[in-house]
This record gives structure tokens, sequence and C-alpha cells, in this order.
């Protein structure tokens, strides 16, 4: 019997012998989805991109925290799985970074302060994965989308059992929103592709042990295949 390719998304930046070790561990499985999903867009918002569509470098002299072509590539993505679920019903929430000034609590003045820009337009949506009306919008202040906001609540008066993830960073605010979904007890897709991060390596390695742990990792055209049809 011929092996499948690996998915898009599988890391090469992890060796064989750590994946070994993983598949030994018994990690990697593959949870069934439920048949009310949400979709979920995390933070796409122009300080994590860019107003133009340059390489990470060229971004960055706009918003140090931009990722440029990385991550206007999940944006093309992500706007495919908003029609996609847009068409078929499927709630959609946008956890997004508040704008931060000197009464914002925690500890990123010290660890990050880059996150907290002075131009009100890093924080706008970005127009190509923008909310429209009646979809819902949750301000943050922290890394996952679950602490100090009503995101918990509104999955649950919609109802949801599925978190589809998408938006940045891999490595961080979706990671950490992965995490406190699967441990509210969602199960929870992170869509590949639709995901990004400053640099290859992160990407990646975060992705495999999400994908080990607390998520089912799944592609653009897989994901837009369920949120059509979650209940098929």
């Amino acid at each position: 019997m011929t092996t499948p390719p690996p998915p898009s998304w599988w890391p090469n930046s992890v060796s064989e012998q750590d994946e070994a070790l993983y598949h030994r561990a018994g990690f990697g499985r593959t949870a069934p989805l439920g048949t009310r999903p949400a979709l979920v867009v995390i933070d796409v918002q122009y300080r994590t991109v860019g107003h133009e569509r340059v390489p990470i470098e060229q971004a960055m002299q706009e918003y140090p925290t931009a990722t440029g072509t990385r991550g206007w590539d999940a944006v093309d993505n992500i706007s495919e799985l908003l029609a996609a679920g847009r068409a078929s019903g499927v709630p959609v929430l946008f956890p997004h970074v508040a704008p931060k000034d000197a009464t914002t609590p925690g500890g990123f003045r010290v660890k990050s302060p880059t996150l907290a820009s002075p131009d009100p337009a890093a924080y706008e949506f970005v127009a190509e994965a923008a909310p429209v009306d009646g979809e819902i919008l949750v301000p943050k202040d922290h890394p996952s989308a679950f602490f100090a906001t009503g995101l918990l609540t509104h999955l649950v008066q919609l109802g949801v059992d599925t978190v589809v993830l998408t938006g940045c960073t891999t490595s961080g605010c979706v990671r950490a929103s992965a995490v406190d979904a699967f441990s509210y007890g969602f199960r929870v897709v992170v869509v590949g592709d639709a995901v990004y991060d400053r640099t290859q390596t992160v990407h990646e390695v975060s992705l495999f042990d999400l994908s080990s742990k607390y998520a089912d990792v799944l592609d653009t055209t897989t994901a837009r295949a369920y949120l059509s049809s979650p209940g098929a």
C-alpha cells in the first residue's frame, strides 16, 4: 500500500527521531469533529501583517510585529474559510488585540513592549478577513482568546462543540487559545495554512506539538469542506 503524502503543514524542522518519540508516547491521534463548529479568527489586524504585501523584513519597518507575506498568504486562506462558514451559517468570532495604553494590565511592557503600537491603524482588521455586521468581536489583552474575555460564554450560548482556529501567531495567541479551548472541553481544529508566525521553524514546530496533544491540524481545503457541511 502506498504511504500517503504528509499534509501541507507537516514540519520539515522536526526530526524523525523526535516524531518517533511522540508516536511512542501515544500522541498524535485524530479526534472526531463535532457538528456545531465556530470559526475563530484571532488577531488578523494590520499590526500582524502590515498594510502592504511585502516580505517580513520590509513589513517590520512599518510595525515590528508584522509578518509580511507570511501572514498575507494565510489571510487569503482565512478569507476562503470565512466565505464557507458564512454561507453555511457557522458562527464567526473575532478575538483581537485591544489597543494598549498605560492602564493595560500584563507584563508586555517588560517582555514585549512592541506589542503596544501607538498607531491606531495598526489595530484595524485586515480588510480581506474583516468581520461583517452581526459577527462577534472579542477584544483581548492577553495571548489566549479565552483569558479575561467573554469568548467562552459566547461559545456556550451558541451551542458550539468544535472551535476552528485561524489567525496569529501560531506559537502565541493561536497556541494559547487552542490549549484553553481543549481544556474547556471543545474539540479543536487549527487550520495549518490559515495561521501564521514570524519564522517557519516556530510555525511548524508549534503545529506539530498542537497536533500531537491538543488539536487536529487541517489544511484550508479540508477545513473549508467541514465548515460547508459540518453535520455531514
